[in-house]
């Protein structure tokens, strides 16, 4: 057997480099050309799946579907208009769109451009030797009698980068005028979300509703109402257990009259339709399903909060679950009694639920909430300096709004402290990734990895090209569980807040791990063989070979460009667990309700960073391996297509969770980062570029490159000082166009009176083109009592109407009559069960909102 060089094994080492990027390519693209060909062909027969917005949402929210022709799609979606995911969807999903438009915006000239410049400075009449394959145009193929080449890096670095910053302010300066005009539209900025301000860190001092509408009468408009956060002990539990007992009675009553049909399936006689009456002691349940058929179960032995088989006592599950939902209404309405008996100021012994430190404020006039969020409220440190605006009651955090100051900056250092060092612990993994992703490199410099060489090129393709990205998307998915677990543990007080703050943390670890670390353990894996031999020549080997590592990132490119937009597309996951939900869980007319009428939405939190990655990743080597740029440009591009369609014809995201925009100028912070590493990155390579006498021969343009670093660190930093304050607080220049403010010649003591005919905007909501999206609340319309949106749900909300299905026996509605009749509401509304047990849904559930 002979034995190969070092020579021989380092051009086969290149060679797999190659091969493992075009496997990738090759198997990508086949998924890509299958998955995209699956949901041309299926898309039109499972419109729930690939078209729900079409139908299933309210009629005028609703869109035009896709073309019926097979291929005509791609060009309905190209040619739909943007406009529409702002109506739909709000300004995030409109925003998360643009973005995408933005990057292909950024990488398209770059990539025409680096292409026809870099790709012939890097590879015509110039190499090392050592490169082969899509080595060949990298930086690290310049020579080191070469180096004068260095001028092409160094000007396109400049323009670039003065080309990316010109559109970034242009988008931001365009998405503030945007976030303005949402934020005084009629119809939002008549909801209570715009015109509430939560305030934290209440001094006891000022714990109640008349000292606080004292305290901020001085803001325009002054306050019109007040809601006090208390210390609620048992209501929450006591909440809970009558909606654990609906969900538990719902389910035992669909079974019961699925039982009782197919009873008589196997009977074969006619059982009479009854009415529900009572004929002595025997109801119709019992006329139709035997004592020992009806649902059953046990109940949790001693304080266990579950329950075991064979163990505890057997009640029948109906009988058990009404009594519990009457003893915890019961409980629940005396405890509410008790609680507005608090708020009311009157009781001057003991308090039951005293007050916590925050409370929500609705102003009379949207642009007095804002200037009470900016004002310095209190004399003190730490008293009322936290103030949040445009927040919804779904969103709230209910849990959060008890923290003191002092508390929640403790829980805020342990937060980031358990953070970081997760960032640190996963370090272990993720370099194991770096180093599978060049195992060609690992086989020629130890002799007992010799064999990894002799492998078929296909294999280590599929090693090196589509193992470590499948391997490092796995190890992203476990993290943010525990990211958004910290993130509410630190004492966030809005579910979009701890979004944004994921989107932070997320992008950090998807920085460090998924670029940086990779980078850095990929490029010193392939310098191991010159490293071991030549320990001296450290700073021209990492120069050439730390510039190798992009043939990972290419793959990874590739694999989420591809495999991810079809996949995206396709959406095989959600179709299958459609049906198997269905199957399994589809037994009462609420589930079937929510898996066919629900639909999906993203989570911002984690979508974002996987994107902004990708921008660092191109950004990184966009300069160094000038061949990312076509590949980042296609990829953004897929995704924009991907995501438009989704956000039109899918996805429902909900007006709770919209923050008109915000997680937008997080992604435009972190393209930021994508240029500081493309700059940090090429000063280094250049101030380690050496020339044939192994003297320092890039000095001037690592020089050039320290200056740009400083002119983008400027740049940045006069960005976010002009727009930050615009971000968030509406300007007085706007006041006239925001709610609440009187017309001409009223006195202002009149301009919060929100009768129709004096509602500033009334005339404007029919002919808006937003219009109010489901969920928001309109405080301009008259009510019959003040509203109750900022309070707990288990303050405010009435028991759940228990909904059973309407079937040919008549059992459902005689079940409902004497629910009803026993104090527990129920309703048949809008389901229907066939003989065979089949259950359809009409319409919305019984007291839907």
């Amino acid at each position: 057997m002979s034995i190969m060089s070092d020579a021989d094994l380092q051009a086969q080492a290149q060679s797999s480099s190659t091969a493992s990027f075009v496997t990738a390519l090759v198997f990508n693209a086949a998924i890509f050309g299958a998955e995209i060909l699956a949901f041309t062909f299926i898309r039109k027969y499972f419109k729930t799946i690939y078209e729900p917005r079409t139908f299933l949402t309210a009629e005028d929210k609703r869109v035009q579907p896709l073309p019926q022709r097979f291929f005509d799609w791609p060009l309905a979606v190209w040619k739909a208009d943007l406009e529409q995911i702002r109506i739909q969807n709000g300004l995030d999903a409109y925003m998360f769109v643009r973005f995408l438009r933005m990057m292909i915006e950024i990488l398209l000239p770059i990539w025409f451009i680096s292409w026809a410049v870099l790709m012939p400075v890097t590879s015509v009449n110039t190499g090392t030797g050592a490169n082969s394959g899509l080595d060949k145009f990298t930086y690290g193929n310049i020579s080191p009698n070469a180096t004068k080449r260095y001028a092409a890096h160094i000007i396109l670095a400049w323009l670039f980068t003065f080309y990316i910053m010109y559109v970034l302010h242009r988008e931001l300066r365009q998405f503030i005028s945007l976030r303005q005009h949402h934020l005084v539209d009629p119809v939002h900025s008549a909801t209570a979300q715009a015109n509430t301000v939560l305030v934290t860190g209440i001094p006891h001092k000022y714990l109640t509703e008349q000292n606080l509408i004292q305290l901020f009468k001085h803001a325009p408009g002054g306050v019109k109402k007040v809601w006090l956060n208390r210390e609620l002990q048992d209501l929450p539990s006591l909440y809970d257990r009558r909606l654990a007992a609906c969900n538990k009675l719902e389910a035992a009553e669909n079974t019961l009259i699925k039982t009782a049909l197919k009873i008589r399936r196997k009977s074969k006689s006619k059982l009479p339709k009854d009415d529900g009456d009572v004929e002595g002691d025997i109801t119709v349940a019992d006329r139709l399903v035997p004592r020992n058929k009806r649902p059953s179960h046990r109940l949790p032995p001693g304080p266990l909060p579950f329950s075991l088989p064979l163990i505890g006592k057997k009640v029948d599950t109906i009988e058990w679950a009404r009594a519990e939902i009457l003893e915890t209404t019961a409980l629940l309405e005396e405890q509410r009694d008790k609680e507005q008996h608090d708020e009311s100021g009157k009781e001057h012994g003991s308090v039951k639920y005293p007050p916590l430190n925050s409370a929500f404020i609705l102003f009379n006039q949207q642009i007095g909430a804002h200037i009470a969020a900016q004002s310095l409220t209190h004399h003190e440190p730490f008293r009322m300096v936290k103030k949040y605006i445009e927040l919804s009651p779904d969103d709230v955090v209910w849990g959060n709004l008890g923290l003191n100051p002092y508390e929640a900056s403790i829980r805020a250092l342990i937060s980031v402290g358990i953070t970081a060092a997760l960032i640190l612990g996963w370090a272990i993994p993720v370099a194991f990734v770096g180093i599978v992703s060049n195992i060609h490199s690992l086989c020629t410099t130890y002799s007992w990895l010799a064999w990894l060489c002799k492998v078929p090129d296909v294999l280590i393709g599929i090693i090196q090209g589509i193992l470590p990205a499948v391997l490092l998307a796995v190890l992203f998915m476990l993290l943010p569980i525990v990211l958004r677990l910290l993130a509410r543990f630190e004492g966030i007080p809005t579910r979009t807040g701890i979004e944004l703050s994921l989107m932070t943390r997320y992008f950090i670890f998807q920085v460090i791990h998924g670029f940086l670390i990779v980078s850095i353990s990929s490029g010193i894996i392939a310098a191991l063989p010159g490293l071991v031999k030549n320990p001296s020549g450290i700073p021209s080997l990492l120069a050439t070979k730390l510039p190798s590592a992009s043939t990972f990132f290419l793959t990874f490119i590739i694999l989420q460009g591809l495999s991810g937009t079809a996949g995206g597309f396709l959406t095989i996951v959600p179709l299958v667990l459609y049906y198997v939900m269905m199957f399994i869980l589809g037994s009462t007319p609420r589930s079937i309700f929510n898996i066919k009428y629900t639909l999906r939405d993203v989570a911002w939190g984690t979508l974002y960073p996987g994107v902004t990655l990708l921008v660092v990743i191109t950004f990184g080597y966009s300069i160094i391996s000038p061949i990312i740029n076509g590949l980042g440009c296609f990829t953004f591009l897929l995704f924009y297509m991907l995501y438009k369609y989704q956000f039109i014809w899918q996805l429902d995201m909900p007006p709770s969770g919209d923050t008109g925009g915000l997680f937008f100028v997080k992604a435009i912070q972190h393209v930021f980062v994508g240029l500081y590493v493309q700059q940090i990155c090429l000063c280094a390579l250049f101030f380690l570029a050496q020339d044939q006498n192994n003297k320092a021969a890039a000095v001037p343009e690592g020089a050039l490159m320290v200056l740009l670093i400083a002119i983008t660190a400027f740049f940045n930093y006069n960005m976010n000082a002009s727009y930050a304050p615009l971000l968030h607080s509406l300007p007085l220049t706007l006041a006239d166009r925001s709610y609440g403010m009187p017309k001409d010649g009223e006195e202002a003591a009149h301009a919060h009176d929100h009768d129709d005919e004096n509602n500033p905007h009334e005339e404007h909501v029919e002919s808006d083109t937003v219009g109010l999206r489901p969920g928001a609340e309109d405080i301009s319309k008259p009510k019959k009592s003040e509203p109750s949106d900022f309070e707990h749900p288990c303050v405010r909300e009435p028991q759940r109407p228990i909904w059973l299905v309407s079937d040919p026996l008549g059992l459902g509605d005689a079940e409902a009559a004497a629910m009803n009749t026993e104090g527990v509401e129920a309703s048949t509304i809008h389901a229907t069960v066939d003989e065979k047990g089949n259950v359809e849904v009409s319409g919305f559930p019984p007291g839907h909102k």
